[in-house]
Order: C-alpha cells, then structure tokens, then sequence
C-alpha cells in the first residue's frame, strides 16, 4: 500500500469514528513501534485485550466493493493470520467496503450480531456464530481455535503462533528469528503443558524435528476434507 493510500485509510477511520461519536481512535496499521522490540512485545502480549475492551472496532475490507453480497469469504482479511483475534476479542464490530460504505448497508448496531452477517461470517471463517458472539479468550476447545487458524497467513512465520497468544490467554517471549517451527512448538507446549488437551496432537502433515508430537505447520490443523464413498 502506498504511503498516499494509508494516509486516505487513516483519514477515513478517523472520520468513520468520529460519525460514530467517538473523540479517540486507535489504529493497529501505524501506532504500534515494530521497530522498538519492547514496545512489540507489549503490544503483542496486548492486543487481545486491547481489542476486547474496544467499544467499537471498525473492519475495512479495502477489496470487498459497496455492490458485493456474500463475498466475505473471498476477502483477504479473512486469510491473515492478526486478524482472528481482531475479529474474536470485540464486543461490538462493523464491517465497511473499499469505498467506507457498511457492508451490505446493514444499520444493525454490531454487524456480528447481524442474522445474514453473521451466518456469512461463520461461513467464511469455519467458526460457529455462538464463538463469534461470546467468545472468551482461554485454553477450552484448543484443537478448534488451532483449526480457525490453521488457513491463514502471516507475513513474518513467527506470527502464525504470536498471533495466537491471546486467544489462548497466553503471555510468552516474542523471539523473531527462532522460525515458525519453533515458535509453534513452544505455543502447543505450553497450551498442553497448561491444559492437558491432547486434542491439538491429532494432526496431518510433516512432523517437526524438534518434537516429533508436534507439527512443523499450523496448517497441518486443516480440517480434512470429506471424502464421499
């Protein structure tokens, strides 16, 4: 995205908060340091909490046009890693198209509690509307939380796993350069260390070489496909 692009984003976002009554917006593209290492730390071990105690969270979907019906699943948004917790950890959410117009026109006050939204949302994301609508960051159901992720994307391979610390309500050290497989690891060992769920040892794909129990991709969480006889 050009430096001109973000600037109009960030225009917008503010403009949509203040037509919402809010004074003070808070935008995750430019008001976190990543090039300060404590500040990135916090701010990881943070997010979560920072987005539940949000009163409102506002979603651009930059490749989602004003006319489109259904097409949440096709938007990249859903595909990034940092944005299951952006969609989970909210009490109230709107969703807005490229052009800052509400998705699908929908006036309802939290679009996550929008009947249609909502039955799209748990479409396009694979996670049922009553986790959608009420959930808590925790160790319970680990293997399924790991599964919601297992589709998405990150750019640096670390936040696979970083991104998921505060789903599980976990604080762990934010060591860029240990790899993906390492990172992973040390996720699935402290969620089985602390929940004895050994749900999330039931997977398909490439073993890692540092925990054989483990696997070397969160991918490997995919729910397989349903195979007609």
């Amino acid at each position: 995205m050009l430096p001109t692009d973000c600037l109009v984003k960030l225009q917008k976002f503010c403009d949509t908060a203040a037509h919402h009554g809010y004074s003070w917006a808070w935008s995750d593209t430019c008001c976190i340091d990543k090039t300060n290492s404590v500040e990135l730390q916090e701010a990881i071990g943070s997010m979560f909490s920072w987005y539940h105690q949000s009163a409102l969270t506002i979603v651009h979907l930059a490749d989602v046009s004003p006319s489109s019906v259904g097409a949440l699943s096709n938007s990249v948004w859903f595909r990034r890693g940092w944005t299951l917790q952006e969609l989970l950890a909210p009490h109230t959410m709107l969703f807005y198209t490229q052009d800052w117009e509400l998705y699908m026109n929908s006036t309802a006050p939290n679009h996550r509690k929008d009947a249609i939204i909502a039955k799209e949302l748990a479409h396009a994301t694979g996670i049922s509307s009553d986790h959608l609508t009420n959930f808590h960051a925790s160790m319970d159901d680990a293997r399924s939380k790991l599964q919601w992720a297992a589709s998405r994307h990150t750019t640096r391979a670390e936040d696979n796993a970083y991104s998921l610390f505060g789903i599980f309500d976990l604080h762990l050290p934010v060591l860029y350069g240990e790899g993906k497989e390492k990172s992973l690891g040390r996720l699935l060992q402290e969620i089985l260390s602390q929940s004895q769920d050994i749900s999330i040892l039931y997977w398909v794909g490439e073993q890692s070489s540092l925990h054989s129990c483990f696997p070397t991709n969160i991918s490997s969480y995919q729910p397989l496909p349903c195979v007609q006889p």
